[in-house]
């Protein structure tokens, strides 16, 4: 579901975690600086989804646990509508297996907001 790759010279970082999820139109990044002298990856996490109200998109920085999801209103056997969940995307399934790594490997996991 998601891609990690070795950071360019203009990204500032060491790893890069990239998602892309076309359904939603959202994209998410998080930037691994390794500080090996504290055993320490310290980590920005990026966000670009749509805006609301068809201004373009939204740009979001730091750690910030989302669940996107779409509906759809469908007939069930009896005849009447209901809301049915039809995607579900948790930013947690991009983040979780990150800092587990880090955190198994006896690194330490830390966000920052500004630079890496």
């Amino acid at each position: 579901m998601f891609l990690v790759r070795e950071g360019t010279p203009k990204e500032r970082a060491d790893l890069v975690a990239e998602c892309r999820v076309p359904e939603m139109r959202l994209t998410l990044r998080t930037g691994m600086r390794l500080v090996p002298a504290k055993h320490e990856v310290r980590t920005l996490e990026e966000r670009w989804e749509p805006a609301l109200e068809h201004s373009g998109e939204q740009y979001g920085r730091g750690p910030g646990k989302a669940v996107y999801r779409q509906w759809e209103h469908r007939r069930g056997a009896d005849g009447r509508r209901s809301k049915v969940e039809v995607f579900r995307f948790d930013t947690g399934q991009m983040r979780n297996p990150l800092q587990n790594t880090v955190l198994k490997a006896g690194w330490t996991w830390r966000g920052v907001l500004f630079r890496l």
